[in-house]
C-alpha cells in the first residue's frame, strides 16, 4: 500500500463506500528563541477552512508528551494518544488520511504514530491542504467514537543508544537542514552538530517545489546515494522527531523501511556526556 495519496484519489475515496477518516494536523515549527511573536495556532487555522469532515489533531498535545529530558516532542502517552484518535473517529476498519498545511512534517508524525501503533491503513495527502482542489468547510465535525487501540510495534523505534549503534553499523540519516547538521547554527537546542556517523539528508530535498514527494525512483536513487541500499538497516532523526517522520515517510514511498529516533537531536544534545560531531563529515 502506498503511504501517500493524491488529492484526486482522496476525493474519489471520500465519495466511496468506505471513506477514510480525515485528520487535520496543522502545526508549525518556530525556530525563534526570543519571545514576542504569537505562537502558531493550528486549530485557528483549521477553523478558517479544512477538508470537509476532517477533525483537528493537536501535535503538541496529542501526538507528543510535554518537552523534557526525552526531547521536545517525546512519544505521547499511548493511552492519551489512543483516546485522541478515538475522539477523532479512528477505527481499525477504516482507512485514515492525514494532512497538514503543506509542509508535511506534522502529517507524517501522525502517520508514523498510527502505523507504529498498529493501524493497518494510513496515508498522507501528498502536498497537504494546498493540493486539495475541492471545497473547504468551517464546520467542526463530531464523528462517532472510534475503536482504535494503539499497540506499539516491537521494532521501528530507536533510543539514543540504538541511534548511536546504527550510525556505526547501518545508516543513520539526519533530516535537519545542512547548516544545523554541520553545527554552523543551532537556533533551538543546547549545541549544534550531529550524532557521530550520521549522514546529512535534509528532508526538504525529498519534495519538489510544489511540496509533493519526488517520484519513487528518484527517492530510491537519492537514498541509495546516501547509503540506504537493500539489506542495510536505516534510521532517521531530526531536531525533535517531527521532520524525521517526514523522512521516514519518504523512505516508505521509496520502499525502504526505516526506524525513527523520536528523541532526536533535542534529546541527544541535552546530555553533555554524549559525543557531538561538527562539520560536513559524518564522523
Amino acid at each position: 500500500m502506498n503511504a501517500i495519496i493524491s488529492a484526486s484519489e482522496l476525493a474519489s475515496d471520500l465519495a466511496g463506500e468506505n471513506p477514510p477518516v480525515l485528520l487535520d494536523v496543522r502545526w508549525q515549527l518556530s525556530l525563534a528563541k526570543s519571545a514576542g511573536a504569537p505562537p502558531f495556532d493550528g486549530h485557528a487555522e483549521y477553523l478558517t477552512g479544512h477538508v470537509p469532515g476532517a477533525v483537528f489533531v493537536d501535535l503538541d498535545r496529542e501526538l507528543a508528551s510535554a518537552p523534557g529530558a526525552a526531547g521536545r516532542h517525546p512519544l505521547p502517552d499511548l493511552a492519551q494518544f489512543g483516546a485522541a484518535m478515538r475522539r477523532a473517529g479512528v477505527t481499525a476498519g477504516r482507512p485514515v488520511v492525514v494532512y497538514d498545511g503543506g509542509q508535511g512534517w506534522a502529517a507524517a508524525r501522525a502517520w508514523w504514530l498510527l502505523r507504529w501503533t498498529g493501524h493497518p491503513d494510513v496515508r498522507v495527502l501528498d502536498g497537504g491542504l494546498p493540493a486539495w482542489q475541492g471545497e473547504l468547510s468551517t464546520r467542526e465535525p463530531s464523528p462517532p467514537e472510534g475503536d482504535f487501540e494503539p499497540v506499539p510495534a516491537s521494532e521501528g523505534l530507536l533510543d539514543a543508544d540504538g541511534a548511536a549503534a546504527l550510525a556505526r553499523t547501518g545508516v543513520l540519516l539526519d533530516a535537519r537542514a545542512g547548516e544545523r547538521y554541520r553545527g554552523d547554527v543551532e537556533p533551538i537546542d543546547r549545541v549544534g552538530g550531529h550524532i557521530p556517523g550520521a549522514v546529512s539528508a535534509p528532508t526538504t530535498e525529498n519534495v519538489g517545489p510544489d511540496g509533493r514527494f519526488l517520484p519513487r525512483e528518484e527517492l530510491r536513487d537519492r537514498f541509495k546515494a546516501l547509503g540506504a541500499t537493500d539489506g542495510t538497516a536505516v534510521g532517521v532523526y531530526c531536531g525533535s522527531g517531527v521532520s524525521a517522520a517526514h523522512e521516514a515517510l519518504a523512505l516508505a514511498v521509496a520502499g525502504i523501511p526505516a526506524a525513527l529516533y523520536v528523541g532526536s537531536w533535542s534529546e541527544w544534545s541535552s546530555d553533555p556526556e554524549r559525543p557531538v560531531a561538527v562539520g560536513a563529515d559524518p564522523q
